[in-house]
């Protein structure tokens, strides 16, 4: 994309050159500090993210504790820029698009001069990964989990701010191009859960009929395996399991107690395609890890789903190892002698699993799996040497659509870092993106995302 025509240095190291027409004052020039209360607490209870910004608080999956009640917490309207001070050097922070109240922490600040911006674009603008820089070194504490941005530090930082009018195009363009970027990214992940979905097929396959297409074939006598190799076994998990426990009941592990960055708790979303997907903000201290620790996890464990979506399981390796078993999760300690736990794994991740946990579950509202359930579930098994044959023809098999998959995953990390890069960018006057509008408007947009031409 085109350069501006004639920059200037901007007196800022980290900044680097702006256009010569464009402002650089310091905050205090453009806005002021809020301090508005709620009388009631009953107006919307907004959050702010790193991720996405100020947001409505019933719109994300909080586990934090929740207060009685908000009377007293700071108010904000649309256009307000709000601060979270604990976490801005984290970047979290933006502009508001909603009326609602923020915890009292927070940082609240309003234009002076409300034409001065257009709050798309400083949306934009204050949470690029150079302003994020900016907050860190302007804030104070004796170490980074400790650093407070307060409204001082604030107002002494520099806010580039250009014309109005090239302000909104900016926002504009860069509302267009994230579309596609998210439009892409979507695409791509869509083609990851496809790929992953044949890899399920062909697991199924392989650990229910066997890989010996010319093998002798029995009824096993359960409706969802149907046939399976003359001369493999029917047992029982609870045959196969030196111990199964259920995670900590709700009384003993309560959603206050979670921290963020602690000691992850494993719930069944955190449970994808047979792999451990922690959520740093549900995990635990270390004196909560020391009261529930005969609920955490050892290497070869394998995790199951107690509730909500039945068949979803993983198996616990290395780097999982000392984690604890949530309350919606249940436990398996499998018998080395009697299984591979690879291939037992496999086993469990098959379809027909699910549909038999799903249909033998408890519950009204919600199915739950409990261990007797699950010590009654039966489970097709080869001799361990063809137990042994099967993984590697299954790794086999899988090998290429593991490579497409991790393509495909590279493809989407470029592109965010694209994403980033080009907010960057076009908010500090790098490209002139001044056309943009009238190209828009004319029907010569920009065309459909290709990452080949970036």
């Amino acid at each position: 994309m085109k350069r501006y025509p004639v920059y200037k240095d901007s007196g800022l190291p980290w900044l680097g050159e702006i256009p010569k027409h464009w402002e650089i004052k310091r905050s205090k020039h453009f806005f002021r500090e809020i301090d508005e209360r709620s009388d009631s607490g009953d107006e919307e209870l907004l959050s702010v993210s790193h991720i996405t910004g100020v947001t409505p608080r019933s719109e994300k999956n909080i586990t934090m504790f929740m207060a009685e009640s908000y009377e007293g917490y700071k108010t904000c309207i649309p256009n307000d820029l709000v601060i979270n001070i604990m976490w801005a050097w984290m970047g979290a922070l933006g502009v508001s698009k909603y009326r609602g109240i923020i915890s009292s922490a927070y940082g609240v600040y309003r234009a002076k001069d409300k034409n001065s911006f257009n709050f798309e674009y400083l949306d934009y603008l204050v949470r690029i990964p150079e302003y994020i820089a900016e907050y860190t070194r302007r804030s104070k504490g004796i170490r980074s989990s400790r650093l407070r941005m307060y409204s001082d530090d604030f107002f002494q930082l520099p806010i580039i701010c250009p014309p109005p009018k090239e302000q909104k195009t900016i926002a504009h363009f860069l509302d267009y191009k994230i579309e596609q970027i998210e439009q892409y990214i979507r695409n791509k992940q869509r083609l990851i859960e496809l790929l992953n979905e044949q890899k399920t097929a062909i697991i199924n396959r392989a650990v229910t009929k066997g890989i010996n297409p010319n093998a002798p074939m029995k009824h096993s006598g359960i409706e969802w395996l149907g046939e399976i190799p003359a001369h493999w076994e029917i047992d029982r998990i609870g045959r196969l399991s030196e111990s199964l426990q259920t995670g900590p009941f709700g009384s003993k592990l309560h959603s206050k107690e979670y921290v963020s960055g602690g000691i992850p708790v494993i719930n069944p979303s955190n449970m994808r395609y047979s792999k451990i997907v922690p959520d740093l903000n549900c995990a635990i201290d270390k004196p909560t890890w020391e009261r529930l620790k005969r609920h955490a996890l050892e290497i070869g464990d394998i995790i199951f789903a107690r509730r909500g979506e039945m068949g979803r399981c993983a198996l616990v390796t290395e780097k999982e190892s000392g984690w604890i078993c949530g309350t919606g999760s249940l436990r398996m300690r499998p018998k080395a002698e009697k299984t591979i736990r690879e291939f037992l794994i496999m086993v469990l991740s098959a379809q027909g699993v699910a549909e038999y946990l799903s249909l033998m579950s408890v519950g009204s509202t919600m199915e739950n799996l409990n261990t007797g359930i699950l010590e009654r579930l039966p489970i097709p098994l080869p001799p361990i040497e063809e137990q042994k044959k099967i993984i590697e023809f299954i790794k086999k098999k899988n090998l290429q659509v593991d490579l497409a998959i991790a393509q495909i995953e590279k493809e989407i990390e470029l592109i965010q870092e694209y994403r980033t890069t080009l907010i960057s960018d076009a908010v500090t006057g790098k490209i002139d993106v001044r056309g943009f509008d009238n190209a828009h408007d004319t029907g010569n947009s920009p065309k459909p995302l290709e990452l080949a031409t970036m």
